[in-house]
């Protein structure tokens, strides 16, 4: 049987939201099977539990934010692509202020907590949503369409091109492929950084968002070059940070897929609506799970691995 998977104890991190500059507590818990992923706000008065689900997305300004009332979490995208990536389904996350914490800008440091706190394989099947045609969803036109679809495809696909006609941006890889039957999440996606321009930077600013965000935890350029002093971890790190983002923003469907995913120039918003067209279409998918583990997907019955 191909099981569902939590953490073997709780794990702690603490650090800043990337748009508010709140000091925030992150502890995460295992959970029984069948919980989902569950974020908790501890900080409230009466705490406020939220399940990721496509509907539970309310805002996909800047990042993926997700609410139950008036309860909110935001940036919650590297988190749930750490947890994507390393198969996690259960996990309880308390948290102490309405923004995940931006850590390194990346998913590394959510890939080590979860590593560090140990993977428990637990005693009911993992159930995953199988595509079985392509939903495809599309906005704009000429230069400036951009759409993403998902389409059948026996394991875990994704393929991400960016154009973002930037000096730095377009000097490096602008299309990945990422498959979870041949490469490593934590390896080849998960250090890559979120990325952002200097004068959009200065804006945010003026906003009041964007007040934790450095060259300590993303990728900042100004019109010409990237201005980090240690450079790129990927000569593609834009792109796969695309991917990365993606990984978590398909994961809030609250199962794994089996699926193909393209994209070009999509963001937050359009990859949560392509899980809601999804889900408008009941003869697009299936729930399956796998009593023979020999049967799954290649790629989703590996142990998980370390770096």
């Amino acid at each position: 049987m191909l099981a569902q998977r939590t953490i073997k104890t709780l794990t702690q991190a603490v650090g800043v939201g990337l748009h508010s500059g709140q000091r925030v507590e992150l502890t995460l818990r295992p959970a029984p099977p069948g919980t989902g992923i569950v974020f908790r706000r501890i900080d409230l008065a009466e705490p406020v539990d939220i399940h990721v689900s496509a509907q539970s997305v309310t805002d996909t300004r800047l990042a993926s934010t997700i609410s139950s009332g008036q309860a909110k979490v935001h940036t919650v995208e590297h988190l749930m692509s750490a947890c994507a990536g390393l198969g996690i389904d259960n996990l309880v996350i308390d948290i102490t202020a309405e923004e995940v914490p931006i850590l390194d800008g990346s998913a590394s440091s959510f890939v080590f907590l979860l590593q560090s706190a140990g993977i428990e394989l637990q005693k009911v099947p993992k159930q995953f949503i199988r595509v079985l045609k392509t939903v495809e969803v599309k906005d704009g036109q000429g230069e400036n369409v951009k759409w993403a679809k998902l389409e059948p495809y026996e394991g875990y696909r994704l393929s991400f091109e960016i154009d973002f006609h930037h000096p730095a941006v377009d000097s490096t890889g602008q299309q990945v492929v990422f498959d979870m039957g041949r490469d490593l999440y934590a390896r080849d996606i998960a250090r890559a950084r979120t990325f952002g321009f200097t004068k959009d930077v200065e804006m945010l600013r003026s906003n009041g968002l964007a007040l934790g965000g450095g060259l300590d935890n993303a990728i900042v350029m100004d019109d010409y070059k990237v201005l980090n002093s240690d450079g790129l971890r990927y000569d593609d790190e834009f792109v796969k940070h695309k991917i990365l983002d993606a990984m978590g923003d398909l994961y809030l469907l609250g199962k794994p897929l089996i699926a193909s995913y393209t994209a070009f120039r999509s963001g937050h918003a359009m990859n949560n609506q392509l899980l809601r067209a999804l889900l408008d279409q009941p003869d697009a998918y299936e729930m399956v799970s796998f009593d023979d583990i020999h049967k799954a997907p290649e790629g989703f019955a590996l142990p998980v691995r370390a770096w």
